[in-house]
């Protein structure tokens, strides 16, 4: 067992200097910086994501309360936005159970921003700026995520079902978890990270995935169309995604129905229920202005930045040295 830290203090330092920077570009485009709560009523809804949760126990929770550590400050900062805040910007641990190894911590630290008056492509433009400070790349190529499904799948993602998507999937050796279920999303899902991720962004110049569709929305705006599309967009560089990114939902109707619809989802995959956010869903009825809204993961931007192979020589003490 070594008690030392698992990154240099060289990396330390970079790591340090990487922090300033992106202050500095916050600083000089006039977005606020916030702290939000780590510890949260509620958790991500998301089936995809499983949250930490502990209990509560004092003043005004007697019996215990249940509290989530954050896999985003998504919640709390479109709270803030609603209020008036204007643009604003935050970095922050963030917490994911089950995701560790060498892209994955279960402790990560995310910058995570919110721009009202823009819409995900001026979004795009913010990222694309930033990441080329940080990293010197060339401006970022964009690419829809049905022409990439099906140059790296060879399927149309608007009319595929689970048994095509399986298909695809055994004609490529790649063969699911136990248990895997027949729905559609869990199959574009796991084809997406399989087949598709580790080709995106390879040739050096980072590239924006748009216009997901509606089963990939999470907590974007839908634009309507044939077929609609979800107004999001991620951003991968030498197969890594750095960003995800949406033009936010401010329908509080669709929220409530969206936060429904992934506890349903929970329940028949025997995953625990999570609460919804009453304070975020009287926040968007109360009125969210037009805003877009984007978390980057600094530790992957830190290991691009150093070509670290291993998300433990940029952090200190990851999972397996604490």
């Amino acid at each position: 067992m070594s008690w030392r830290p698992t990154a240099t203090f060289g990396m330390l330092r970079q790591r340090a200097r990487l922090l300033a920077e992106l202050r500095g570009f916050f600083a000089a485009r006039g977005v606020l910086e916030v702290e939000t709560p780590l510890l949260y009523g509620a958790g991500a809804s998301d089936p995809h994501l499983a949250s930490f949760v502990t209990d509560y126990l004092g003043p005004g929770a007697a019996s215990g309360r249940p509290l989530y550590l954050q896999t985003s400050p998504e919640f709390a900062m479109k709270r803030l936005v609603a209020a008036g805040s204007g643009a604003i910007y935050q970095i922050t641990k963030a917490f994911r159970n089950g995701e560790a190894g060498r892209r994955h911590n279960p402790e990560f630290t995310l910058l995570e921003w919110y721009r009202p008056g823009f819409d995900d492509a001026a979004l795009m433009q913010e990222v694309d700026a930033l990441v080329r400070q940080a990293l010197n790349t060339p401006p970022a190529a964009r690419a829809p995520y049905a022409d990439l499904f099906a140059r790296h799948v060879g399927v149309d993602v608007h009319s595929a079902d689970a048994r095509v998507l399986r298909d695809a999937a055994a004609a490529r050796g790649i063969v699911p978890p136990a248990g895997f279920g027949d729905a559609g999303e869990p199959w574009l899902d796991f084809l997406w990270s399989h087949a598709v991720e580790p080709h995106l962004g390879c040739d050096g110049r980072p590239l924006f995935v748009t216009d997901y569709p509606v089963t990939q929305a999470m907590l974007a705006r839908v634009r309507s169309g044939s077929p609609p599309l979800a107004a999001r967009f991620e951003l991968y560089l030498d197969g890594v995604e750095l960003a995800n990114g949406f033009h936010e939902l401010a329908d509080a109707g669709e929220q409530r129905r969206r936060f429904t619809a992934d506890n349903i989802q929970r329940c028949a995959a025997g995953l625990p229920l999570m609460p919804l956010d009453e304070f975020l869903l009287a926040a968007l009825t109360h009125g969210l202005p037009d805003c877009s809204g984007v978390a980057l993961g600094i530790d992957r931007l830190l290991m691009l930045q150093t070509g670290t192979e291993d998300i433990a020589g940029v952090l200190a003490f990851p999972l397996s040295h604490c």
